[in-house]
């Protein structure tokens, strides 16, 4: 059997906030609601320009976690020409890389005994 005024007494406030205590409160959602705002939109988006033409920046797997190669004309082509033809995950990366600036390997190197030696 239900006890009488129970539902009423269980679920009545013990005090109500005051006008102050109630504005506190709203302020304090207020600013945390705008600085969770500015921290997504600081952090939205990416921040890293494009490589500039001619050179190549990617991001490869590392020992301790993501690793950044980068070069620019001649250091960028050897790098091309390093990877070319080779199927390691991270020798892939770098040949999409030089393949999205459209950068052509240097020519294979001659071999060391066929310059003339004197």
């Amino acid at each position: 059997m239900p006890l009488e005024g129970h539902f009423q007494r269980v679920n009545t406030p013990l005090r109500r906030l005051t006008k102050r205590e109630r504005n506190v409160v709203i302020g304090a959602v207020a600013v945390t609601f705008i600085a969770l705002l500015a921290l997504v939109l600081a952090t939205a988006g990416d921040t890293r320009p494009p490589p500039a033409p001619g050179c190549i920046s990617v991001s490869v797997a590392g020992r301790t976690g993501a690793e950044l190669v980068h070069g620019c004309g001649l250091e960028a082509r050897e790098l091309c020409a390093q990877v070319a033809g080779l199927d390691d995950p991270q020798d892939l990366a770098i040949a999409a890389g030089c393949s999205d600036q459209n950068i052509r390997p240097l020519a294979a190197p001659a071999a060391a005994g066929s310059s003339s030696s004197r």
